[in-house]
Formats: C-alpha cells, structure tokens, sequence
C-alpha cells in the first residue's frame, strides 16, 4: 500500500504518482532498479482519475502509431494478468466531408503499414456498430476494433500494486520542495517530510512539469495547463455505445459508454493556460448541443456529473520524453496533451530503457525535449476533447 513514510535514499526517484509514474516505476522494479515515486496528494489524483478512458491508435503520424501499437499490446497483456478491465471495444471516427476522408485515408495509410487494422467504413456500418448514431450526415468513417478504453481506477491501482511488489515505494501526500545538486549531479530531494538521497530523477508530473523543471534550474520546456471537462449521464442499456466515437465536426467531441452503463466524453472546449479546475456553464451548453447532434437521444438523460482535468499541452501536442542535458540523470515525461493515460504503458518501456540500456526501440526521438528550443515542432498529433 502507498505509505507517507519518505525513505532515506532511491536510485531512482519518480516525480508524479498519476499513470505514467506508475507505470515507469513499475517497469524499472520490475527490471531490479530501486525506485520511489513521490505524489504531493494520492496515486492518480492528477490528471489520470480525470480522463476519458480511451486508448487509441488511430494518430496521423508513425511514431504515435507505433507507440500507441506497443502500448495497447501492453495493455492488453498487463489487464490479463492483472486482472483490470481493458476493453477492445474500438474507436469511431465519423466524417462528414470529402476533405476529412482523404485526411483520415492518409491516416489509416500509417496505420496500417504498422500493423493496425484501421478501415473506412461506410455510414451505414458505423450505425450498424452504433445503432443510436445520427448518421443524416456522415459520408464515411474511420473505424480500428482493437483500440478501445480501460478503467483509470483500476488500472492505476494494478500498476501501482504490482510495482509495489517488486519493490518499489510509493509515497503519498509528500510534495517536492526542491532539488539538492553539486556540480550539476543530483544528490537528492527536499519534500514537506524531508530529503531523500538519490541519484535519477524522472518528473513525470505532466501539468505540474514545468514547476519541477523551474526547481531543477533546466532550461524552458513549453508545457502549459489547460483545463478540459468532461461529463458523465445517466446509465442506459448497456452496449448502446461501445466503441469511442469522436465527431470532429461537431466540437471535437468523443463520448463512450462506461462499464456502469452511463455515456462518458467531453469536447474541444478549453481554457487556459491555467490551474483553476471549476466547471463552467459554457462547457455544459456546448456538450450538451454537440452530444445530441451525434446521438439524438441522448437528450432524454441527465447529466449526473461533470469534472475537470488538465491536458498539459506542448505546441505540437506531443509530450516532452526523454534525458535532460542540464543536470546528470535527470528525466521528463510530461506534457502529454491529453494522450497520457493512453501512452502510459509504452511510454514506462521507453523510459525504462532510456535510464537502464541507453537506448530504445520505441521512438522516443519524436518525443526529443529539445525539439521546441530547435523549432523543430512535430506535426500536430490527432486530439480531440
């Protein structure tokens, strides 16, 4: 169980218990490395019990593909033998016009040159997949059966157990104060309950990176907070909507059913760059206009909730993973735009490659920090919500 008892060292210390420094910590434990992650509040307080639950291929770029490929076989591995739900339910992206289709056909090109089985279908299968759909004006749509979502609940505390078993310490409600360094190496970490002597960092805090980056005295990384919301309806009979769907015509919007029966999702509406996580008014007229317009009946429902969270946004919407050159052993993985939870899996076996052979078999040059300080930014990766 996670403790608030801070040990005296670590070789390698996580900052961030949401997903991502879960799941990192889980995998460098599992290879024999000592490791401690620290959460200024509980495991998954962050951004991770805030998302949407889905988990995607479907990207416009090779190297979100073939991370996003290893992370769903991850994550269909680790749900197996952990015992978590992660359900292949699929991802449905309705289109409306010719432009979008030639765009989705150059996407699904991608895709399908690594090995994921994304096809355009017709309007008609789409409705037949989701029978509620509104498809008076959809022309097409890109459809990948093995993408699909998973409970953050669940698969947070999975990772974080089992990391736990292979030794790892998980350390709650302890916030980092500041970095303790001599000749550029890190000698450790000064928290609200002490220090801790260590050697490797990693902050893998997302919206709270460029704090932790601030600290350790690195050059700027652009990484901003902007606040997304999300909702949650009334339960209706399960399986009326499977699979992800994402309508970019109608407010970038992407809705889901959950395991409980209620219909999950959100839209493009955002603000920031800010801390502030109150719902607003605005958010709530414009999910309940566009939801509608994909699925009619939705009207009749109640919202029974609606929540805040971050997407701690770069420019080009890809995360900033990878070794930092200012200090010895120091690491990111931040800046996730949404996609965190997602990557989550893929990302901890890039990382822990990084930090134990040097090198990766994973892409992780797309994800290089330094690429905004050079200008050269990625192309913008697919994000809805």
């Amino acid at each position: 169980m996670p403790t608030r008892v801070l040990p005296e060292k670590s070789e390698v210390t996580i900052i961030g218990g949401g997903i991502v420094g879960v799941t990192i910590a889980h995998e460098l434990a599992k290879r024999g490395e000592e490791v401690t992650v620290i959460e200024k509040r509980f495991i998954g307080s962050g951004s991770t019990f805030r998302c949407g639950t889905g988990i995607r291929q479907q990207f416009n770029d090779e190297a979100n593909v073939q991370t996003m490929k290893r992370s769903v076989e991850l994550w269909k591995k680790y749900s197996e033998e952990y015992g978590f739900s992660f359900e292949q339910s699929g991802y449905l992206f309705l289109l409306y016009d010719d432009d979008e289709v030639e765009t989705f056909k150059r996407n699904i090109a991608i895709q399908n040159r690594f090995g994921v089985p994304t096809r355009l279908i017709t309007p008609e299968e789409a409705k037949e997949i989701v029978p509620l759909l509104d498809i008076s004006e959809v022309v097409a749509a890109s459809w990948n059966p093995t993408d699909g979502k998973a409970s953050p609940f669940q698969s947070t505390a999975a990772f974080a157990l089992h990391a736990e078993e292979f030794g790892a310490k998980l350390v709650e409600y302890t916030e980092v104060k500041d970095f303790i360094v001599e000749n550029g190496e890190i000698k450790g970490l000064k928290t609200n309950r002490g220090k801790i002597k260590t050697g490797t960092v990693i902050n893998a805090t997302n919206a709270w990176a460029k704090l932790i980056n601030a600290m350790a005295g690195i050059r700027a990384i652009p990484i901003e907070p902007y606040k997304h919301q999300a909702v949650i309806t009334q339960p209706i009979k399960r399986g009326s909507v499977k699979p992800m769907v994402i309508s970019f015509k109608y407010g970038h919007a992407y809705l889901t059913q959950t395991a409980h029966g209620g219909v999950i999702g959100g839209v493009g509406y955002e603000l920031g760059p800010t801390y502030d996580l109150n719902p607003t008014y605005e958010f709530m007229r414009e999910v309940s206009y566009y939801f509608t317009k994909i699925i009619p009946a939705l009207r009749e429902l109640l919202i029974l909730r609606t929540w805040a969270g971050y997407y701690a946004k770069t420019p080009d919407s890809n995360p900033a993973i990878g070794k930092i050159e200012e200090l010895s052993d120091y690491y990111i993985a931040a800046g996730f735009s949404g996609h965190g939870f997602m990557m989550a899996p893929a990302v901890a076996e890039m990382v822990a490659d990084l930090i134990t052979k040097g090198k990766t078999d994973l892409p992780a040059w797309w994800y290089d920090p330094y690429r905004f300080e050079r200008g050269e930014l990625r192309g913008q990766a697919l994000q809805m919500g």
